[in-house]
């Protein structure tokens, strides 16, 4: 190493391989070059190293001196220099991240956003971190990331003239994995792992790994070992410790979110410009369609690709968008336009089919066009044509929507049809389990009394006065029950179908009908369900023939619609698709434990697939007291994309509050049915893999029985060419599909994106929120087929990779024991940690499967802000709050250190809800929330506040409402009282800390990574 930083040395010129976006790592293995395959595939291109991480650093030596590069600021426990931003520096997180103490209200900041007159007074706040001292602190025992053997070492500063890199947290010092942090904007401090040993030299790796490609040297397989990720048991206490760093020191998540509230929050965004980055999905704002779809509908990975096949090899960084076709705007946003050509139909390309959008070229006058996806030129119908302005633009350019704006709706013609005939509206089926549980628990009853009411509101169009949506009712055991509910009748009928191995519809006239129309005959009926099956001894219930029966009544209607299934346990009934109980945790941690997330019987795929034809998309309300085998029954649902509800142990008292409002929700929601969507892209790449909740036939059309307002598509990009950068990358999404009134539309989304032959670029394009998205999904995926240990090697490998390519392309040259990240991914460590330790991935026994199977298939359709709050819950600190303002208190880090014994805090992640008690709280704010005067009166058996009338109780039951209202599934509250036995379920959901599972801390996992970087790099 010579005194001007690190110099790449000759392994960098080898042709190496990489994996995750790149490789049959995830996914079914590629059939052709273009679908993944950059390079040689073959194992052999591995050559298993000993863990034992080297580096070029001496111990003890001094580093580099010089001054630092001017863009980036660098911090250790004796000096901190801070350089003067420059031109190049990202907008995105433009101002200093405070810095959190535990237990204070986080504005109480001792970071100023402007530089510190001198380097000491940093230096003091850090001074407290000795990291060559010993103390008790616990640390997990987590493999491979220092070795244990050596003692830690002081830290110096890295410095030395270097070139200003784009901006770029860093963290740095001479021991492998420990780091001090040198980042744009966040004061850093030295980290250090504490007692991490090593894996043993040679140990093989796990089965099935995948082929790398990349510029790197091969790795061996043990090296990448998720610290507490594996099935070693939980964390242990090993050696003697050091004292804990400041987790301050090393990149918030909630301090990125934060400065993008700061700068971008209540502003404007229009989607004038080709590849900008839109504020995060964090950030509330207003979007104003210019030209490109709103990020609403549509974020990437990156919105600038790398121009070859080459540098998105060696950047590794996957090339995805995430795509929610149905997305809700905000009421100050524009609708979409309908456009209707009448018989003529949509204008589209000639050649690859896309339809008229503000990327096409007219030329000639305006009699033709050019096609910008694949530069077809085709004639303008004679309807169609308008003349040209002096600048080439078309006089009618803002008059219609297809030409000047990124999101727009066509209405479809009769070839766009099922058998060239109009749609009929879509019908929906509400399909009841009245089996003994069911009936004694009061859940019928209240399924039915619900029903009279949320049916008055069903979706419609904007203009209609009432919904055209018609409605069924079935119930069900271990037989079906049909009900006529024809208007004129003075009471409904009841026809038994007993046969539910070849189930059909017993009636068409009066099954499906107009709720208006019906009312008082559906009312009726909803009184007397309760009553009818009020003395049932039947606990056992069918569930494939359910469904069967349903799709059979649309079918025999010609028209899509929705099956609402209440539920609740195993089907053991003899019919088709009875399941035996397997929850066998033997398996976790084996290679059959991928067994356990797929269905026990074929049937359940086959009737998919026989829904989606058909257009039938599948709603289930589970209410499992037991196992149910979610993997089976969940999957119809998955494919149709239909939406899983499940309530464990469900109890009138407590969770029906949570029930009913996704009852609600769910009925209310914007949707379209029967969809084929369709990506196509500009040439030189092309969409090569789908992850969501969708069935494919084929290789390119995406089908969903019914797409609402809440599924996400995420889509990956390979390049089949070279990207043009003036050109730059365009992407159409297209969904045909029939709307809530029956009429067949196509909803088009377009985008623009940039290309570049500077990795910087890329880099600086990134969302690490949509990153965390793709990864999260194809991991999701690949544990179908692979170890699960595999999988998490895969993604600790990538995020390595990723890194080490822009430590080695675009960051300035320094020591290698410094950590490098880029300023747009500076929080991918931490979210990928999250990934890491979620209930899917931490192989554990006392998780049960039904559980993660159900975190597994509601993660597989979420969109961006889903996966963000899902890995990263939000906690906030509801004792700050401003009760007489209308601002929420910050959130603060998902960590044990930020909660207090004289705090309330309040931890959402869209799935569940806690309201942690410390022991200290202050009477009067326990007296205003729950009306009871001190710690010890507070019940945990509540799972609602009381409506207390003063100013505490109402601005807690805003914020929890403003919450709900932001995601998809009501979340129940649970309260937890610090020190009482439910804290340790609340506490996995602290993600930066140690998890009782094994999951690794936030610092040891950068540690982890930091020592991935380091073996890749040297």
């Amino acid at each position: 190493m010579n005194q001007q930083g690190y110099v790449a040395t000759p392994p960098y010129s080898q042709s190496q391989s990489g994996m995750g976006g790149y490789s049959p790592g995830f996914g079914q293995p590629a059939s052709s070059p273009l679908y993944g395959h950059y390079g040689d595939t073959k194992p052999s291109s591995f050559n298993p190293q000993p863990a034992m991480l080297k580096t070029n650093v001496p111990f003890g030596s001094a580093a580099p001196v010089g001054p630092p590069p001017s863009s980036t600021h660098q911090f250790n426990q004796t000096s901190i220099h801070n350089g003067p931003s420059t031109a190049a520096q990202s907008q995105r997180f433009p101002s200093s991240p405070p810095s959190y103490p535990p237990y204070t209200h986080p504005s109480q900041s001792p970071y100023t956003k402007s530089p510190p007159s001198s380097s000491t007074q940093l230096a003091n706040q850090l001074g407290s971190m000795q990291i060559n001292s010993f103390g008790p602190n616990t640390a997990p025992n987590v493999s491979s990331c220092i070795p244990s053997g050596l003692p830690p070492h002081p830290m110096t500063m890295s410095s030395g003239p270097q070139i200003p890199p784009s901006p770029a947290t860093s963290l740095n010092s001479q021991c492998p994995p420990p780091l001090v942090a040198r980042q744009e904007g966040i004061p850093g401090s030295n980290i250090m792992n504490p007692n991490l040993p090593q894996q043993l030299p040679g140990q093989p790796g796990g089965s099935g790994f995948p082929p790398h490609y990349g510029n790197y040297p091969p790795m061996a397989a043990p090296q990448m070992s998720y610290p507490g990720g594996l099935p070693s048991g939980p964390a242990q206490l090993v050696g003697p410790q050091q004292k804990k760093l400041d987790p301050d020191s090393i990149p918030s998540p909630i301090q990125v979110i934060e400065n993008d509230r700061a700068s971008r929050g209540g502003q404007v965004y229009a989607t004038s410009t080709r590849g900008q980055i839109p504020p995060l999905v964090t950030t509330d704002c207003v979007i104003q369609d210019q030209g490109h779809a709103s990020p609403r509908y549509i974020r990437c990975t990156t919105y600038c690709f790398p121009l070859t096949s080459d540098l998105a090899k060696q950047a590794q960084i996957p090339l995805a968008a995430i795509i929610k076709p149905f997305a809700n705007i905000q009421p100050n946003e524009t609708p979409l336009y309908v456009v209707n050509h009448g018989e003529a139909g949509p204008i589209r390309c000639n050649r690859c089919k896309a339809y008229m959008c503000p990327f096409m070229q007219f030329i000639e006058g305006g009699r033709r066009y050019q096609c910008g996806f694949c530069s077809c030129v085709n004639d303008v119908p004679p309807f169609y044509f308008q003349h040209l302005d002096h600048v080439g633009r078309r006089i009618d350019h803002y008059e219609r929507p297809e030409l000047s704006l990124g999101s727009y709706e066509y209405v479809a013609t009769l070839d766009y049809c099922r058998n060239n005939k109009p749609p009929q509206p879509p019908a929906y089926i509400f399909m009841i389990d009245v089996s003994y549980n069911n009936i004694k628990s009061g859940l019928v009853k209240l399924i039915c009394e619900e029903l009279k009411t949320v049916l008055d509101r069903l979706p419609r169009e904007e203009q209609d006065k009432t919904s055209a949506i018609r409605v069924g009712f079935v119930t069900y055991n271990k037989v079906l029950h049909f009900f006529n509910v024809k208007s004129n009748l003075a009471q409904p009928q009841m026809m038994v179908v007993t046969d539910v191995s070849e189930v059909f519809v017993p009636l068409l006239d009066g099954f499906l009908v107009n709720f208006e129309e019906s009312r008082s005959v559906i009312n009726n009926l909803l009184d007397q369900i309760p009553d009818m099956f009020a003395d049932t001894n039947e606990s056992e219930t069918v569930f494939v023939p359910v469904i069967q029966a349903g799709m059979e009544a649309l079918k025999a209607a010609e028209c899509a619609g929705k099956l609402f299934i209440f539920h609740a346990s195993l089907p053991t009934a003899e019919a088709p698709g009875k399941l035996k109980s397997r929850d066998d945790r033997k398996l976790v941690n084996t290679e059959k434990e991928k067994t356990l997330f797929q269905p026990q019987t074929n049937i359940y795929e086959t009737l998919a697939k026989d829904c989606v034809a058909n257009g039938c998309c599948v709603d289930l309300f589970l209410f499992p007291n037991q196992y149910v085998d979610v993997a089976s029954m969940g999957l119809v649902t998955m494919y149709t994309g239909g939406t899983l509800y499940k309530y464990n142990n469900f109890q009138i008292h407590s969770d029906s509050h949570q029930f009913l409002n996704d009852l609600r929700k769910d009925i209310e929601k914007k949707m379209g049915f029967d969809a084929i969507m369709r990506v196509r892209t500009s040439t030189g790449f092309r969409a090569t893999d789908f992850l969501g909740a969708i069935y494919m036939n084929n290789t390119t059309d995406i089908e969903m029985a019914a797409v609402d307002c809440d599924k996400a598509i995420t889509v990956e990009f390979k390049h089949d060419d070279k990207l043009n950068e003036d050109t730059g990358a365009l992407i159409q999404c297209a969904v045909l599909h029939t709307s809530v009134s029956g009429q067949r539309r196509l909803r088009i989304h377009n985008i623009g994106l940039n290309c570049s032959s500077q990795l910087a670029d890329v880099y600086k394009s990134c969302e690490t929120d949509a990153l965390i998205n793709f990864f999260a999904k194809s991991a999701y995926k690949a544990i179908l087929s692979q170890p699960l240990k595999t999988v998490r090697e895969i993604l600790v490998n990538q995020t390595a990779r990723m890194l080490a390519c822009y430590r080695k392309n675009c960051a300035s040259p320094s020591a290698v024991s410094q950590l490098i990240l880029p300023d747009a991914m500076k929080v991918l460590p931490v979210y990928m940690n999250c990934l890491l330790k979620s209930c899917v991935l931490m192989g554990k026994p006392e998780i049960s499967t039904d559980e993660r199977t159900f975190h597994r298939q509601v993660a597989m359709s979420m969109d961006v802000a889903g996966t963000q709050l899902l890995f990263y819950p939000q906690l906030l600190p509801i004792h700050s709050m401003d009760v007489n303002g209308s601002a929420f208190p910050a959130a603060v880090r998902c960590s044990e250190e930020r909660l207090s014994e004289g705090g309330l805090f309040l931890l959402a992640n869209g799935l569940h809800m806690f309201l942690w008690l410390g022991v200290s709280a202050p009477p009067e704010l326990i007296q205003g929330i729950f009306n009871v005067p001190s710690f010890a009166h507070v019940s945990t058996e509540a799972t609602l506040l009381p409506e207390v009338e003063n100013p505490y109780s109402k601005k807690l039951r805003s914020i929890i409402d403003h919450l709900q209202s932001k995601t998809p599934y009501s979340m129940k509250i649970v309260i937890v009282k610090q020190r009482e036995q439910p804290e340790i379920t609340f506490k996995q959901f602290l993600v930066e800390d140690k998890n009782i599972y094994g999951g690794a801390s936030y610092v040891d996992f950068l540690c982890c990574v930091h020592k991935e970087i380091c073996q890749l790099l040297t």
